[in-house]
């Protein structure tokens, strides 16, 4: 871990200028006229009846977005960020967050960031990156974004796919550097004051819908209540303002949330700029990120804390830490002041005073001994079991030799914690080898994931396995890829019901088709395939 910086290095005029450069660089813009907002409501956060926690942010507030995602990844079920890039990028130091974090003149090192973040899990200064594994991601980047460059949105995207995340990339537009809303007053292209940009689009429909798995239509944003809360509780120190954070923060909350529904948390981070303490800019971020609206119909509520400048160089802008700056050498990590200030509040909201549960998700290694594949003629007839897995791993399509291979792996599903009510369950595999394309092989075709409870037949790979009949047919599929891994789609609910917890379940995995011609991958030669399960 990098030692936090001399005292004396932030006195040098040179280094009192960078950081006037990055402030102005990340919003460069004049300050923006008062927000004209009806005044939220004073009161204290308190717990409610919360199932998952997402982050989303922009610019500074889309890097404390995957800060918060990395460090509790425990907690955080996934992340958006608009205008931001991979996790910790600037390593602490002003310099780095310049020339390679906005601009590209120098590199980001992406293999540094991954290994960096695995040896934090290791440690356990993060929590463990296996949590990481199917999380949905939500990256934006505009064309016309010349502050956080497009290479360096592609590095985020990048750098979650490392790690197995499932990554939606949304590049289609030109826009500016800004938070995308139809709520906007600018025009898509601008980088402008209020950095809240209206491209035609909804972008918040696409990410909450990529977040949540679905989203119901918005509504009007006015169903519920806007509570104004005091930070300074959930300082680290009692003092916000010693973290460059504001006094106030806020917290919209629908109506079916107050009356006690199961409900999500999404915690929304602006920008520089753009905090509720900066020169009056009030509660505009708040208003217009059309964020409230999605929140009245889908049973979630929003979390909004606030940065905010500071009087001296260190911070004028009011973004969020993603450099290091006040000294904070563990801004990235556990125990960075303004990550734990924002896990206080998401603990106050999921129960007052008690931290979140722990523990909420498990994952599965296949069991080798009873993983395997069996080959066929496209009816099933003259199955035998594969003998390559060795040497290439678990074959999948049609071989060389004309055979259609299917694929069988174990789990020990016992080990689900008992008690716990199975909420969400996928599988990833990674591929080791390949040719042609068996998803094209007749077009559209699936490879298709069949649950048994219990085994197929024995528990070892035996040549019946390949036409023998799964309790469920289809319970999730693998879309295509060529390189690194891949994850399911989330297990169907009665998929999920049929998980052993007693004892075995069984996966099998074969193309719906039989390829036409010679069309195959090898998948998981080195690594075991994993079960992800989540409960509650």
């Amino acid at each position: 871990m990098r030692s936090p910086r001399p005292t004396r290095r932030r006195g040098p005029r040179r280094f009192a200028a960078l950081l006037l450069s990055v402030a102005a660089t990340l919003f460069p813009s004049a300050s923006p006229a008062g927000a004209a907002a009806p005044p939220p409501v004073p009161g204290t956060l308190q717990g409610y009846d919360i199932g998952s926690v997402f982050s989303a942010g922009v610019s500074s507030g889309g890097y404390m977005a995957t800060q918060l995602h990395v460090a509790y990844s425990g907690t955080f079920e996934g992340s958006a960020a608009f205008a931001s890039g991979p996790y910790d990028c600037a390593r602490g130091q002003l310099a780095t967050a310049l020339n390679a974090c906005m601009d590209t003149t120098q590199n980001l090192q992406l293999a540094t960031l991954e290994q960096t973040t695995r040896d934090r899990s290791a440690q356990g200064q993060v929590d463990p990156v296996a949590n990481l594994a199917g999380d949905p991601v939500y990256v934006f980047s505009g064309s016309g974004d010349t502050t956080v460059k497009r290479p360096v949105a592609d590095a985020l995207a990048d750098y979650y796919g490392r790690f197995g995340a499932r990554v939606r990339y949304d590049r289609s537009t030109a826009a500016g550097h800004a938070w995308i809303t139809p709520l906007g007053p600018n025009s898509c292209t601008v980088t402008q004051t209020p950095f809240l940009n209206n491209c035609g689009i909804d972008a918040e429909g696409a990410l909450l819908g990529h977040l949540f798995g679905s989203v119901a239509a918005p509504g009007s944003g006015t169903g519920g209540s806007l509570i104004r809360f005091d930070q300074n509780a959930y300082a680290p120190g009692g003092s916000a303002a010693a973290l460059s954070m504001g006094s106030e923060g806020f917290a919209y909350v629908p109506a079916s949330c107050a009356q006690g529904a199961r409900c999500k948390l999404l915690v929304a981070l602006h920008g520089c700029k753009q905090g509720y303490a900066y020169q009056g800019f009030g509660t505009r971020f708040v208003e217009n990120a059309y964020l409230n609206e999605y929140a009245d119909t889908n049973d979630m509520i929003v979390l909004y804390p606030q940065a905010a400048p500071t009087s001296t160089l260190e911070n004028p802008n009011g973004c969020w830490n993603w450099w290091g700056y006040l000294g904070d050498a563990s801004y990235a990590r556990h125990g960075g002041k303004q990550i734990e200030a924002i896990m206080g509040m998401v603990r106050a909201l999921r129960g007052t005073g008690t931290p979140p549960p722990t523990g909420d998700r498990t994952v599965l290694s296949s069991t080798d001994s009873e993983d395997g594949y069996v080959k066929a003629a496209a009816d099933g007839s003259g199955a035998a079991v594969g003998t390559l897995e060795d040497a290439y791993g678990l074959a999948l399509g049609r071989g060389t030799d004309g055979r259609v291979n299917r694929s069988v792996v174990s789990f020990d599903t016992s080990r689900i914690p008992v008690g716990k009510e199975v909420s969400r369950a996928w599988l990833t595999v990674t591929r080791s080898s390949g040719s042609g394309d068996p998803w094209a092989s007749p077009a559209g075709n699936r490879l298709q994931v069949d649950l048994r409870t219990g085994c197929f037949g024995g528990c070892a790979v035996e040549p019946a396995d390949w036409s023998a009949a799964a309790t469920v047919a289809g319970a999730a599929r693998v879309e295509a890829f060529t390189s690194g891994s891949a994850v399911s789609t989330d297990l169907s609910a009665e998929a999920l019901a049929a998980l052993n917890r007693g004892g075995v379940t069984q996966f099998r995995l074969g193309f719906a088709s039989a390829p036409t011609g010679t069309a195959y991958l090898f998948v998981n030669q080195a690594t075991p395939v994993t079960l992800t399960v989540e409960y509650r």
